[in-house]
């Protein structure tokens, strides 16, 4: 820890202290890599070397909350933290084709628990690209894959707190390989995107669990208006109101073979290793402070399910198969109060219903954004109903407070 606060002390002075102008109209320091989006109202802190040899870009976010959580048959509980603190560098080295992005992560929310014989959560994205012309962008790291529409989105740039249920369970997240993306976005004519990757399968910073089986992705974004304003597709909410109708629609396939966790790139391990496959379908509308969302994810294995501990028949884990929809609209008015509301559908799959449960949750959230999805505050009021196997049920709610600033 001391060695990671003297490294942001350096990178800190070293801002303070570079003397470079940088003119954005002519060298413009956000660059915007496919494989890694997040969303930034301003263009964080830029450093071009005299001979613009290199050029690294800083910026920080944070979001703190505060909840009132009441699950049925506990008493209630209030829980504050520093759920996400994320600190990322860009830019380019020798050529501008030649990128790079690094994301580290602080929270605990995001490091997780420190568990003997695995690696600590801080790295997020490390990952080099090679980028020849505004159609093309190659990467080699790790980072996200393209995957289901709210994942690939920075947490950053959510309209309510935190992502859904179905996210939770079947998002494809961030993995270690290499990345392919075909970008053809215009303003308004119809646009489209063809992403692949082949990664390792096994989730980020996984160390000494190789394996004979990869991850495939594929992933298809059509925009039949054209392209959002202001890559609009990465983040939620019409904060820009879209001047005229914009619409994505978008589908990817992953098949991970002999996967070693319970949810593919993320859960615990399991005792015998799976091969999963992944069907994550998005829709994303905007106009006039109108946002509409709808999604499908799925999960499925062909080798069964559960996994048994071959040492200990009492012991098991299984993949977490199934599907669901999320259902999300929103309005943001001409003083940036935005009205939201989701609904989300959760059914686990034949093989672990009795392990379990589906759920259906609502969520509704009023969020101030005093500069876009940089600076805002959010509140939200959640409910879930999960249904068992043996027919009981139980319902669960929290209402939050969360405020989001960064750079």
């Amino acid at each position: 820890m001391k060695k990671i606060i003297l490294i942001i002390t350096l990178i800190s002075a070293l801002t303070i202290s570079a003397q470079v102008s940088i003119e954005q109209t002519k060298q413009d320091n956000d660059i915007k890599l496919s494989a890694l989006p997040y969303y930034s109202f301003g263009k964080g802190i830029g450093i071009t070397s005299p001979d613009s040899l290199y050029q690294m870009n800083i910026r920080f976010r944070m979001q703190n909350r505060v909840s009132y959580i009441e699950n049925e048959g506990e008493n209630g509980a209030y829980d504050g933290q520093v759920r996400r603190l994320r600190l990322r560098f860009d830019g380019y080295v020798g050529n501008p084709k030649f990128l790079y992005a690094l994301q580290l992560s602080f929270a605990p929310g995001d490091v997780g628990e420190v568990k003997e014989g695995e690696n600590i959560n801080i790295i997020r994205d490390a990952v080099v690209f090679y980028r020849p012309n505004k159609f093309w962008n190659i990467s080699f790291g790790q980072t996200k894959l393209p995957g289901n529409r709210q994942r690939v989105n920075s947490s950053g740039g959510l309209q309510l707190t935190d992502r859904t249920i179905n996210n939770a369970k079947f998002t494809i997240d961030r993995d270690f390989g290499f990345q392919v993306h075909n970008m053809n976005e215009f303003k308004n004519k119809f646009s489209y995107n063809f992403k692949a990757a082949v990664s390792g399968g096994e989730g980020r910073n996984q160390t000494g669990k190789a394996d004979d089986g990869i991850a495939v992705t594929g992933k298809v974004e059509l925009f039949p208006f054209g392209a959002f304003t202001k890559d609009g597709t990465y983040f939620e909410g019409d904060v820009i109101r879209e001047k005229k109708p914009k619409l994505l629609l978008s589908g990817a396939f992953q098949q991970n073979n002999h996967a070693q966790r319970t949810q593919g790139q993320l859960g615990n391990d399991l005792f015998e290793r799976r091969t999963m496959k992944s069907v994550l379908l998005d829709a994303m509308f905007k106009y006039a402070g109108w946002a509409g969302m709808m999604s499908y994810m799925s999960r499925t294995t062909n080798e069964g399910a559960i996994t048994v501990n071959p040492e200990d028949s009492t012991q098991s884990n299984y993949v977490y198969v199934g599907n669901g929809f999320d259902y999300q609209a929103s309005y943001n008015t001409k003083s940036n109060y935005e009205f939201i509301a989701r609904y989300s559908i959760q059914n686990v799959g034949h093989d672990i219903q009795a392990l379990a449960p589906n759920i259906r949750e609502y969520s509704v959230g009023l969020t101030k954004y005093i500069w876009e999805h940089t600076f805002k505050i959010q509140g939200e009021l959640n409910y879930d109903n999960l249904h068992y196997f043996d027919g009981s049920s139980k319902n669960n709610w929290y209402l939050r407070f969360q405020v989001e600033i960064g750079i």
